[in-house]
């Protein structure tokens, strides 16, 4: 005589709860630590605009994407020798905005924003500079000379 099982997917069913479960959690993970996300999508996810850092040969060139940001807005200020922190106060609201409007998408950034760049080299800020035109901001940082000096010999 052949049983019947009252539901016959049962287990299954089990397995693909447990399995959505475990891609769940691993999604979370990686969106709070921001590990093995490109590095593209991971400002997005943190709200913080994108940057380029590029090293040449004397010196080390940031750029940021910053649509929307007034000059007057936006502070630079080197933190040490290797990491620059670029800071956006009250990033505008788009135009055309009328209040009580509800979003379909919304992904571009507004409010304040902060963004600590790491430097492949160590730079001093003599010498440095900015420029900002139509919302690309690019700064010149000078690299810091190598330790110079010479060997002093042990009697």
């Amino acid at each position: 005589m052949i049983r019947r099982r009252r539901y016959p997917f049962a287990l299954l069913w089990n397995e693909l709860d447990e399995m959505m479960a475990e891609w769940e959690s691993r999604v979370q993970n990686t969106i709070t630590t921001g590990a093995s996300l490109p590095s593209m999508v991971r400002p997005a996810l943190k709200r913080e605009f994108r940057v380029d850092v590029r090293e040449e040969m004397d010196e080390v060139i940031v750029v940021a994407d910053l649509p929307g940001v007034d000059k007057k807005d936006l502070t630079i200020r080197l933190i040490n020798p290797l990491n620059l922190e670029l800071s956006v106060v009250n990033v505008s609201e788009p135009r055309g905005e009328s209040e009580g409007s509800e979003y379909y998408i919304r992904e571009r950034l507004s409010g304040n924003m902060r963004r600590v760049v790491s430097l492949p080299a160590e730079v001093i800020d003599e010498e440095a500079s900015a420029t900002f035109r139509n919302g690309v901001l690019e700064i010149r940082l000078r690299k810091a000379l190598p330790e110079s000096g010479s060997l002093i010999p042990i009697d």
